[in-house]
């Protein structure tokens, strides 16, 4: 699994980055600009800050981090005990998904800078949701445009659909909401929406990239 995993990310990325799919990267720039340059973002950011939204968007932050990992391991070991090459090699395709979900948000981040959002409280504070810090590492990969919670999430749940739909329209369903689900729950806590609406597109377009060329 770990060399097959490997010997895919260097296509992978290169291919995320292909003129042909150069116009999904354009729209979420463009989606994120008319959401900062309209004040879109500035006022989500004051309308979902307070304390009942926050507790119930907690988990996201968590489940976005824990079940990437998780998932394909389950995914790898469940195929090992069926017998199945399939569900191996599907889990090996979202582990390459996930992890170039991360990768590209990481780099997008290290370059975009933008400064983030205070966690709750939004009386008083001044608008900053229109600050980028242009350059190299100007404000960490951590934070940032776009999520990679949100990037990374739809890049596994992009990938596991391209293998399951037609066949399984309620678990892609299932899955459609979860990738939702981690994408507006950190929009309301430790992203702007743009962040998420960014991260959701790449996101889509990294799963399917991958999972289309892996099959």
């Amino acid at each position: 699994m770990l060399r097959a995993f490997i010997t895919g990310l260097p296509q992978g990325f290169a291919r995320i980055f292909a003129p042909r799919y150069l116009v999904w990267h354009a729209v979420a720039i463009i989606v994120t600009y008319l959401c900062v340059a309209s004040g879109f973002d500035w006022y989500y950011f004051t309308q979902t800050r307070f304390n009942n939204l926050f507790e119930l968007t907690i988990p996201a932050a968590i489940l976005g981090f824990f079940l990437p990992i998780i998932v394909p391991v389950v995914l790898y070991y469940f195929g090992e005990w069926r017998r199945s090459a399939k569900l191996k090699h599907i889990a090996v395709v979202v582990a390459q998904a996930e992890a170039l979900g991360w990768l590209v948000s990481s780099i997008y981040k290290a370059f975009t800078g933008r400064i983030q959002p205070e966690l709750l409280h939004s009386t008083g504070l001044q608008d900053i949701s229109r600050q980028f810090n242009f350059g190299f590492l100007e404000n960490g990969i951590f934070w940032g445009w776009p999520s990679s919670h949100t990037t990374v999430a739809f890049a596994g749940v992009a990938a596991l659909i391209y293998f399951l739909y037609p066949k399984h329209k309620v678990l892609s369903v299932l899955l459609g909401v979860y990738a939702l689900y981690i994408g507006l729950g950190v929009s309301v806590s430790v992203h702007w929406f743009s962040e998420f609406a960014a991260g959701a597109i790449i996101g889509t377009l990294i799963g399917i990239v991958v999972a289309r060329h892996a099959k």
